[in-house]
């Protein structure tokens, strides 16, 4: 059995002289969480499009699960849990009566698509309303109820277009852990404008830029291109009566004995406040450990921040002037 499960070779779309996709290429392994990131126009939707059947490439190819999407379609459908940017529920149903649909018409009926329902219930914490309409729920269950349909045939692949769109952070982070715990059985897709979900989520990151891939690697590596990050701290004495040059080099000795610290650099300095810079060796998040370190020592801190350097600076750099705003659909941020 082979561990790739989706694979696009030279993958392109046009709409009469415009070029929504060009020569795309990529594969995605089994058991892989993978964000697919790009502005508006660039490419994104296409893509998923044509890996879910929704749309036929202009040339290329791609399989899915081993699949062809031009030879069987069925067979790509059944590997595939889809949920679209725009969740498309009947919202006059029961969370109960809509999965049950969405269950028979995946040809899973009976006692079995009772027992699909119940496993996917308690997967995306929908149990306790099932007999509630879709209508007098919030955003953030219709979601779990999209992601719930997704996965009611039991596919070893989602496809799952900006799932937290229109969400509050609470209802985010819920769904960003359902993912998360989804991604430890299954391959996923996520297409996102969210860096930040992206970064606790996803083990690989494609970038699309113009209808093309840009970059293809792990979060780290991308972070890496845009150099390491950097935190600075500003602290005053908690001791009045220390001296300043004591109080100055006692800060540097402690923050440069933590783990994981390259360099502490002196930014400014006056009587009894004094703000740092600690450079990490590699690209963990520091602050806790600063704090701790400060605090335990009697320090007042005074402020704390990580300075630029993460994936929005990469994406930047990549994609800035990218979006294809002749694409059909783009202007709105859909079918592109």
């Amino acid at each position: 059995m082979s561990d790739v499960m989706i694979e696009a070779r030279e993958l392109s779309k046009q709409y009469g002289s415009v070029h929504a996709l060009q020569n795309v290429s990529f594969s995605i392994r089994r058991g892989e969480v993978v964000g697919f990131l790009g502005p508006n126009g660039a490419g994104k939707t296409t893509t998923m499009k044509i890996l879910t059947c929704y749309l036929a490439p202009s040339s290329g190819s791609a399989t899915v699960n081993g699949a062809d999407v031009f030879g069987d379609s069925l067979g790509v459908r059944k590997s595939i849990g889809y949920l679209p940017e725009s969740t498309p529920l009947y919202t006059e149903m029961r969370v109960s009566e809509y999965l049950q649909f969405m269950a028979n018409m995946r040809g899973i009926k009976g006692p079995e698509a009772l027992k699909r329902i119940a496993t996917v219930a308690e997967q995306t914490s929908l149990t306790d309303v099932l007999h509630k309409e879709i209508r007098h729920l919030s955003k953030g269950y219709r979601q779990r109820v999209g992601i719930a349909q997704a996965l009611v045939h039991q596919p070893p692949i989602l496809i799952l277009d900006e799932p937290m769109s229109g969400l509050d952070p609470n209802q985010a982070h819920e769904i960003r852990d359902l993912i998360r715990d989804l991604g430890k059985e299954r391959t996923v897709i996520l297409s996102t404008h969210n860096l930040a979900e992206v970064q606790v989520t996803c083990q690989r990151v494609l970038i699309i830029a113009k209808g093309q891939i840009a970059a293809d690697d792990t979060p780290d590596q991308l972070r890496a291109r845009a150099g390491k990050p950097r935190f600075a701290v500003t602290l005053a004495k908690g001791d009045a009566a220390m001296e300043e040059s004591r109080f100055r080099q006692r800060a540097r000795e402690l923050l440069s004995a933590l783990e994981h610290v390259e360099a502490v650099e002196e930014r400014s300095a006056k009587e009894g406040e004094l703000t740092l810079v600690v450079v990490p060796k590699g690209f963990d998040d520091l602050r806790s450990a600063i704090s701790k370190a400060l605090a335990q020592e009697g320090f007042v801190i005074m402020g704390l921040s990580q300075e630029g350097e993460d994936l929005e600076q990469v994406f930047r750099q990549l994609t800035v002037g990218a979006s294809a705003a002749s694409t059909p659909g783009a202007s709105s941020g859909k079918g592109a």
